[in-house]
C-alpha cells in the first residue's frame, strides 16, 4: 500500500469529487484516480460508488475512511515533530477555543508557556463548541476550550476548568427591565439573536423554554459561527440574546445586562475536550495544567 493512495483517497472521501480532491492536493486527476484504483485492488473491495455527481463512500469505504484518516493525520504530526526537534523547536500546540476565552485565558496561559519553554510555538482557531469539535475529532486540533456538554461523549475526554453560568441578556435600559414583574413566558414575542442550533447555548436556551411549553425562540439574527457580533446586535436593537456571567464581566459584556429571572440562568461548565486514547505530547500536558493554574485564579477572583 502506498501512502500517497491512501492520501489520495482521504481527499476524494473528504471532497466528494475527484476533481476537487485533485486540485486541492495539486495532482492530475488522472494520477488521483489511478491511485485510489490501486487502493481499491490492492485491498479487494469498493471504497466508493461512482456516480454522475461524484463519489459517495460504500459501507466498507466509510469504515476505512475513518482510520486512514487518522492515519495521516498522525503521520503528520510525527513529520511536524521530527522536523521541531531538528530546527530546535520543542514543538506546536494546536487549540480551539471560543473567542470568549481567547485572551483572558488562552493567550495569557500561552504567554506563560512561552516564559517556561521560549521555543514552543501555538496555532489557535476560534469558533463555537459545533466546529471546535468536528475539527477536534478530525484531528486538526489537539484540545478544545469551551463550554463541556453535560453528559460527556464516548470519543472525547472533557477536564473542567471553572464553572460559568449562562444567561439571557439584553441592553441596558431595554423596556424588559422596566417591568416590576418579569416572568419567562413575557418572552414569547420577543425577538432573539444567536448561533446556530447546533451550539450548546442555543440549545440549552430552547430546552429552558420547551420545559415551560413554549415554542422556539424567533431568531431574527442568525449568528452562526460569530460570537463577537453578538454583542454589538445586542447593544443596538431590543433583541435578546444568550451570553456567560465571564463574558459579560469583558469589554464585550459592555452596556449589556443578565435578565433578572432565575428561569433566565443556567449553571455551565468550561473546560477542555481532548481526544479520548490519543497520547498528547508533553507540552500539550504542561499547557493543560497551565490553563487548569489560570482557572483556579478566576476561581479565587
Amino acid at each position: 500500500m502506498r501512502l500517497e493512495d491512501l492520501r489520495y483517497f482521504v481527499a476524494v472521501a473528504e471532497e466528494g469529487h475527484v476533481g476537487r480532491a485533485a486540485q486541492r492536493l495539486g495532482v492530475s486527476q488522472p494520477a488521483l484516480t489511478k491511485g485510489v484504483q490501486r487502493l481499491e485492488q490492492g485491498m479487494d473491495v469498493a471504497l466508493f460508488e461512482r456516480g454522475p455527481k461524484g463519489m459517495a463512500l460504500t459501507r466498507i469505504g466509510s469504515v476505512f475512511f475513518e482510520r486512514a484518516r487518522h492515519l495521516c493525520v498522525g503521520l503528520d504530526e510525527a513529520v511536524q515533530e521530527v522536523n521541531d526537534i531538528h530546527l530546535g523547536s520543542i514543538g506546536t500546540i494546536r487549540v480551539g477555543t471560543s473567542p470568549l476565552f481567547a485572551d483572558r485565558l488562552v493567550s495569557e496561559t500561552f504567554a506563560r508557556l512561552l516564559r517556561q519553554r521560549p521555543g514552543a510555538k501555538a496555532q489557535v482557531v476560534l469558533g463555537l463548541n459545533d466546529t471546535l469539535l468536528a475539527s477536534l475529532r478530525r484531528g486538526e486540533l489537539e484540545l478544545s476550550v469551551n463550554a463541556l456538554d453535560d453528559t460527556e461523549p464516548d470519543d472525547l475526554d472533557q477536564l473542567p476548568l471553572f464553572n460559568d453560568q449562562l444567561c439571557v441578556c439584553l441592553r441596558e435600559g431595554h423596556p424588559l427591565l422596566q417591568r416590576r414583574s418579569l416572568k419567562l413566558r413575557d418572552l414569547v414575542d420577543v425577538g432573539w439573536a444567536l448561533p446556530g442550533p447546533e451550539v450548546l447555548a442555543r440549545r440549552r436556551l430552547e430546552a429552558r423554554l420547551a420545559e415551560h411549553g413554549m415554542p422556539l425562540p424567533r431568531v431574527v439574527v442568525g449568528l452562526n459561527n460569530s460570537v463577537t457580533l453578538a454583542p454589538s446586535v445586542l447593544r443596538d436593537s431590543d433583541l435578546l440574546g444568550v451570553m456567560s456571567r465571564f463574558s459579560l464581566s469583558t469589554p464585550a459584556g459592555q452596556g449589556l445586562a443578565a435578565l433578572p429571572m432565575a428561569d433566565a440562568t443556567w449553571p455551565r461548565r468550561v473546560g477542555i475536550v481532548t481526544r479520548r486514547g490519543v497520547n498528547l505530547s508533553p507540552l500539550v500536558l504542561r499547557f493543560m495544567e497551565l490553563l487548569q493554574e489560570r482557572s483556579a485564579e478566576f476561581a479565587r477572583g
